[in-house]
């Protein structure tokens, strides 16, 4: 069986490695064109390119997968399926349509459950037991198409988005090559989706969700603080300049009754324990932290260097 496997970040690693060790003949890897990075500005390859080069498997790097060029350079390949995993651009159909098997995609989630392009972050963000991976076969839709195969991954009380990416990424290499047998051989069950998802659509995650509104309760600040480290990491702003949150503990009520008044986003103490920081119905202990153009450390290796009286106000821009 000829497979082509299309994919580009981290996430996308562990499953062609897993591929290339199979009887199957991985005939071509299609990734995202080479990106500049650093100030000066080096084209970097993706974590794929750099695995497929490793694994002597040709390459292709289209800037537009739709492209007819490209799509008739695909189809000399002749491959009986198309595996994809974050790949980052819409599979056009006459791509969807060229396999005898079609395209199956690794999906990070447990589907129906968060469709889109961060299901990882927001199984964090969100406070879910579980997540999972979901191999289907993709369709027109985003996430849409028939499930053929899902493993469930459970989230610790710690999780952060880098972890169970890491998780998920093991979890799909171990499904995928389950289920190819199962497609190749005819016994694969293919099990349609409901139409509407029990969550919202997972959408591409910003730098500037990573903005910490006080006025959340504590719970929610600890959880968007995990589900996006570490990247683009929860932040706030101290004395003017960018102060990210690397780790924090929610604490739902105040040890102090007059604390309970304290407007969102004053520090209500900073000593060894990390800074308290009043928010929506308690505090939110930051116990990790970077300051702008210093390195990431725990809250009381900072608080050595940069004195924080409690009443200061942590604000939500550059003053």
């Amino acid at each position: 069986m000829r497979i082509v496997y299309m994919g580009t970040p981290d996430f996308a690693v562990p499953p062609l490695r897993s591929l290339a060790e199979t009887e199957y003949e991985v005939a071509a890897i299609i990734t995202q064109p080479d990106k500049p990075k650093g100030r000066g500005k080096t084209l970097m390859p993706t974590p794929v390119k750099e695995e497929a080069v490793r694994q002597g498997i040709p390459v292709y790097q289209p800037v537009k997968v739709r492209d007819p060029e490209f799509v008739e350079i695909l189809r000399g390949l002749q491959p009986d399926l198309i595996v994809v995993a974050a790949f980052g651009q819409i599979i056009p159909e006459a791509i969807l349509n060229m396999p005898r098997f079609g395209c199956i995609n690794i999906h990070a989630s447990l589907l129906p459950k968060y469709r889109g392009a961060a299901p990882i972050q927001y199984a964090v963000i969100d406070g879910e037991k579980e997540s999972g991976v979901t191999i289907m076969k993709m369709g027109k839709g985003l996430d849409t198409g028939d499930m053929i195969s899902r493993t469930v991954v459970p989230l610790d009380d710690d999780e952060t988005g880098g972890s169970l990416f890491e998780k998920l990424s093991a979890a799909g290499a171990e499904l995928l090559i389950k289920t190819l047998p199962d497609i190749f051989n005819g016994t694969a069950v293919y099990e349609k989706q409901p139409e509407e998802s029990p969550t919202p659509y997972a959408s591409m995650i910003t730098k500037q969700m990573g903005l910490l509104d006080f006025s959340k309760s504590p719970e929610e600040l600890e959880r968007l603080v995990r589900g996006l480290n570490p990247w683009p990491s929860a932040y706030t702003f101290l004395n003017g300049k960018t102060l990210k949150v690397w780790k924090a503990c929610a604490q739902t009520l105040p040890k102090n009754p007059e604390d309970r008044e304290r407007t969102p986003g004053t520090v209500i103490r900073a000593d060894r324990d990390g800074i308290c920081v009043a928010c929506g119905n308690g505090c939110l202990i930051l116990q990790e932290v970077q300051i702008e153009g210093k390195k990431r450390m725990d809250s009381a290796s900072f608080l050595r260097g940069c004195k924080v009286e409690p009443g200061t106000r942590l604000t939500d821009h550059k003053e």
